[in-house]
């Protein structure tokens, strides 16, 4: 006996089998039950959710016999009787299946009308269905309005069609139109569980998703991805042969590189690409696989008690990604994600393309572009034979702090002005002595000067910029022992981090956040368990305002004291002091860290 494939195996014989398309099969069956039959049906949606399968059920409820020959018009049709088996089998006399792609002339559809005027032969009705309808010529459609509009009471139309938007408005006025929608893939993966159940093939859940992921809302194309991934591995359905077959990219590398996003590491983003070039993984999927993880960070971070599925072994992964990047992060990765996936095709070398569609995602991230990245390049200018140009400063309240204006004048300025040192005040506009095209032009160009100590100001103040108190050091000596003893984590350890406890009572404490996604209250009464746990059973209220003090800027405080010292060791050494002094050496932004 020859092999059938799943995805004709299982195509539902009755309405209580279909799968995903409630909306459809309740008002067709309510239609059928009361017997408000409409002459003529229009089906739309894309390719494999059914739209033939639902054509075939309603000729079969139309002109069902029932088990004992005396049924009539039924929401339920037995399956059994000489009217349903032939409709199965595709002989049944009455049904006529036309394919509009290979037959859109109007000689055929003149064909297909001619057999209107004569009554059915073994059934109830004459049903005609037209596959693909948008594809006939326009005298085809001209050549069926008048049947379609008025046609025998034994007659019935069903048209299908993946673009109804190229069916002329004529046509879709005279049918009742049915859209059948995309299946979910939570919805795809239990059918495809039950069909496996059926045919004995043991599959584990993550394989299972692989493939409800890669239909696209198509049941057929699961079941026919299905059908490959049981041949690929020899009667079972595991996640990495199935993720090989499929050419997907592994989550991890997914979850590494928005890791690496969140925490501005470059390194680590040009390493992963270069890994998925080496492996041969797809740069679309990549994005793919991508756009899907931020969807799910996004809800999580919108609303953070959304229902989980215990199930998954990733959501644990994608909830501690979601407390580590903001909220207007992920969004704007998303957007850059979707728009990579065009551009793809529009470079010589789609890895290249994904590649600078990762470092696009670095380079907009707030505070994640590199120092040698931000530095303002300084203008080099050729000098010209002549007197040595004169140097004026502007005022010190027009300076931008650590840099210095230069104006160059040109050679043919009085000497006078060419001997003059740098002053503190604005300088006059002069006249040149030779208006010569030749004659340099003033320019202005910013001049980096070398720090004069080890300092450095921004991190100074970052050191010492958060101001002690009672509660601070309590909630902060709290907090770490919640994080010690992993009592909080994710969303609620960041509510945690980055709140400041304003004030306390026996049975209350008020905390301040300055985000209001971190005012949750499901996170809120996540973190009153873990104190009530640790011995502290109070109510949490927060407010949003501006945080002074908080466990995460204490965190960054102690980092900053941490590099400055680290900074202040290896600029006071005098092996150092004489290599910048001598030999004009520098040193490289960022390559200090603490040990």
């Amino acid at each position: 006996m020859s092999y059938l494939v799943l995805a004709r195996k299982y195509r539902p014989r009755n309405f209580s089998e279909m799968v995903g398309q409630d909306h459809v099969v309740q008002a067709l069956t309510n239609a059928l039950t009361t017997q408000r039959l409409h002459h003529a049906y229009l089906f739309t949606g894309t390719r494999g959710v059914g739209k033939t399968t639902v054509s075939r059920i309603l000729a079969k409820s139309l002109n069902c016999q029932g088990a004992d020959g005396q049924g009539g018009i039924t929401a339920t049709p037995c399956g059994v009787c000489q009217a349903c088996t032939d409709i199965d089998s595709g002989r049944f006399v009455d049904y006529t299946e036309l394919d509009a792609a290979s037959n859109r002339g109007v000689d055929e559809v003149q064909a297909l009308l001619e057999q209107a005027v004569y009554k059915p032969v073994q059934g109830r009705f004459k049903v005609f269905m037209i596959d693909e309808v948008h594809m006939l010529t326009g005298h085809a459609f001209n050549a069926m309005l008048k049947t379609l509009e008025e046609p025998p009471e034994y007659l019935k139309f069903v048209l299908a069609t993946t673009d109804p938007q190229k069916v002329p408005v004529t046509v879709l006025s005279r049918c009742l139109q049915f859209n059948l929608r995309p299946m979910a893939p939570e919805t795809i993966r239990e059918h495809l569980q039950k069909v496996l159940q059926s045919e004995q093939v043991s599959a584990d859940v993550p394989a299972l998703r692989l493939l409800a992921r890669a239909a696209h809302g198509s049941m057929r194309d699961a079941l026919s991805l299905t059908d490959q991934a049981i041949a690929f591995g020899s009667g079972s359905l595991q996640e990495a042969t199935v993720r090989q077959m499929l050419g997907s990219v592994d989550r991890s590398y997914v979850f590494r590189l928005l890791q690496a996003l969140a925490q501005g590491d470059g390194k680590t983003v040009v390493e992963t690409s270069e890994a998925l070039r080496t492996h041969g993984l797809s740069a679309a999927s990549t994005l793919e696989e991508m756009s899907g993880v931020l969807q799910r960070m996004a809800v999580l971070q919108a609303v953070p008690d959304s229902a989980r599925d215990d199930s998954d072994i990733e959501a644990a992964e994608i909830a501690q990604l979601a407390a580590l990047m903001p909220a207007d992060e992920t969004q704007l990765l998303y957007s850059i994600c979707l728009h990579g996936r065009g551009e793809l095709g529009l470079a010589p070398d789609e890895y290249a393309a994904l590649t600078m569609v990762l470092l696009r995602l670095l380079a907009f991230k707030p505070g994640a572009v590199p120092a040698a990245m931000q530095e303002k390049k300084t203008l080099k200018i050729t000098p010209r034979p002549g007197p040595e140009p004169a140097r004026v400063a502007p005022a010190a309240a027009t300076r931008p702090e650590g840099q210095r204006l230069a104006v160059r004048d040109m050679p043919g300025a009085s000497s006078s002005a060419q001997n003059q040192p740098e002053v503190a005040q604005q300088p006059k506009t002069s006249t040149p002595a030779d208006p010569s095209p030749e004659a340099a032009k003033i320019e202005a160009v910013q001049v980096r000067e070398q720090p004069d100590s080890w300092r450095d100001v921004p991190l100074e103040q970052a050191a010492t910029s958060v101001p002690a108190s009672p509660e601070g050091d309590f909630w902060h000596a709290t907090v770490h022992a919640l994080i010690a003893t992993e009592s909080i984590a994710a969303m609620v350890r960041e509510l945690a981090l980055q709140s400041q406890l304003v004030a306390r009572d026996q049975d209350q404490w008020l905390l301040r956040v300055e985000r209001e996604s971190l005012n949750q209250s499901g996170s809120r009464e996540r973190l009153a368990a873990a104190l009530s746990a640790a011995g502290y059973p109070v109510r949490l209220v927060a407010e949003v305002g501006r945080v002074t003090d908080s466990p995460a800027k204490r965190n960054a405080a102690a980092a900053a004291q941490a590099q400055l010292a680290a900074e202040k060791i290896v600029f006071d050494d005098p092996l150092v002091q004489s290599l910048m002094r001598d030999f004009g050496a520098k040193i490289v932004p960022g390559s200090i860290k603490p040990g």
